[in-house]
């Protein structure tokens, strides 16, 4: 407080003495002249004192609150001090306030964003290591047991190995998936657009996770019986992908005896809609807007008896972003869950499904 104290006394100082040698000179020169007419003599020293004193306070002012603000802007970092000019910075305090306001402001959320960031990366590296601590520590037991002894009884042995034989397949699972995800985010993983039958595509899903469903009596059916195709342009083999991960979630956390169902609407002209809707156990609000982040789990229990990578949901909101299309989710909680995700028609039906007139 002192130091400021002085620098505003210094100022004072050295504006009063100008003035001063200033108004001494000139009186000088009014009793040398010796002027008879007094009130003209007065009105032309207050005239010339009034320009000269406004001409050195202004002069003084702007040089005393140009310091002081360069080292605001030097200290903040708002500009290069190389570009700054008297031009530039004036006694326009409410600019420097505005510029000021906005780096705050700025500052504030990118401290805000980095901060959010830093808890992400902290709970996503929790995450990791929690997601391969467990298959890693399972199958370093199968081996040190088998190691100490164990590997003599071939029962024990062949048991083992089979245990630590899933575990690894665990582990190239997750890491393949972490691969998928950081390939989709850099833009690596190019997609292989063709044209296919969608409904072709999710009778085939229901083929393939028929068995899963059947362990907890879960029907995989469609909404109504598609008797035409329904032609749609994207990378088959991303948009099996989405499915298969969908109606894996949907049978995972679906009642025994449930329903997944699946249906596709014209949205617009050059759109679908395909919506895969369970009667599971749903999702609280609050869930809903962190579901596809990385490793993100519903079950805050962090049970991992449902198994899976805990990716499925990030890679299937990657992969539709790639394509720039979009995803949705309505859910209530007890009630059931619909995930629901658009794609491209096609206006042209693929050659393999022409078929030539007979003549």
């Amino acid at each position: 407080m002192s130091q400021s104290f002085k620098r505003s006394y210094r100022f004072a100082l050295r504006t009063s003495l100008y003035i001063s040698v200033f108004l001494t000179l000139l009186l000088s020169v009014f009793i040398f002249l010796d002027l008879q007419t007094i009130w003209i003599a007065l009105l032309i020293f207050a005239l010339l004192c009034y320009i000269f004193t406004f001409l050195i306070i202004q002069y003084r002012v702007e040089r005393f609150i140009y310091r002081r603000i360069k080292k605001v802007y030097d200290n903040v970092s708002l500009l290069d001090s190389k570009t700054l000019s008297p031009s530039q910075i004036t006694t326009d305090m409410s600019s420097l306030t505005r510029e000021v306001k906005k780096f705050a402001e700025d500052k504030k959320l990118e401290i805000e964003t980095l901060k959010v960031r830093e808890a992400y990366r902290k709970e996503f590296m929790g995450n990791v290591s929690h997601e391969l601590k467990t298959p890693l520590f399972t199958v370093q037991g199968y081996i040190l047991t088998l190691l100490d002894g164990a590997h003599k009884d071939k029962a024990i042995r062949k048991k083992y190995l089979t245990r630590a034989s899933k575990g690894v397949e665990r582990l190239i699972y997750i890491v393949k998936d972490l691969d998928m995800i950081t390939k989709l985010e850099t833009g690596d993983l190019h997609l292989r657009y063709e044209t296919f039958d969608i409904v072709e595509l999710i009778q085939a899903s229901f083929d393939l996770l028929e068995m899963k469903a059947a362990k907890k009596n879960i029907t995989l059916t469609f909404d109504i019986e598609y008797e035409e195709p329904i032609y749609v342009r994207a990378d088959r083999e991303r948009i099996q992908q989405v499915l298969t991960n969908l109606i894996v979630n949907s049978i995972k956390y679906g009642k025994k005896g449930g329903t997944t169902e699946i249906s596709i609407e014209n949205l617009i002209k050059n759109k679908v809609i395909v919506r895969v809707t369970d009667n599971g156990e749903g999702i609280e609000k609050e869930n809903i807007p962190r579901l596809f982040e990385r490793f993100y789990r519903v079950d805050k229990s962090g049970s991992r008896k449902e198994g899976g990578s805990g990716l499925g949901l990030s890679i299937v909101k990657h992969i539709l972003e790639a394509h720039e299309e979009k995803i949705y989710v309505e859910s209530v909680f007890g009630v059931g869950s619909e995930f629901s995700f658009t794609l491209e028609k096609s206006k042209k039906v693929p050659e393999e499904r022409v078929i030539p007139e007979i003549t």
